[in-house]
């Protein structure tokens, strides 16, 4: 569970390091948005390692993969829906099905 908690912590950083700036820093140089970008990433590698350490063992490295890219997606949804105003088509929520059940089928066939 300690692992699964720093990999959401993970992406929320991940997720505004990535993408806040189409948004709000679209008059900034690209520069300005990159070393600001890398301050936030900090936060990320902050949690991210130690959730693979700490989860390696009870996860494979693949397991811990796919359900980092799940909560990522999951994060990445939730963010585009409320700071960047887009919305949800079914495609996108057939793909995210999909990846749910891959991640099922990591974590449950050990």
């Amino acid at each position: 569970m300690l692992t699964v908690i720093l990999l959401i912590c993970s992406d929320v950083f991940m997720t505004f390091a990535w993408y806040r700036h189409l948004k709000f820093f679209q008059n900034q140089s690209l520069l300005f948005v990159i070393l600001a970008s890398w301050g936030i990433a900090f936060f990320e590698y902050c949690f991210q390692v130690p959730a693979n350490r700490f989860g390696y063992g009870e996860f494979t490295a693949t397991q811990l993969k796919l359900i980092q890219e799940a909560i990522s997606i999951l994060t990445f949804i939730a963010f585009a829906i409320n700071v960047l105003g887009e919305s949800m088509k079914w495609n996108h929520v057939v793909a995210f099905g999909l990846m749910m059940v891959a991640v099922w089928f990591s974590v449950a066939f050990k």
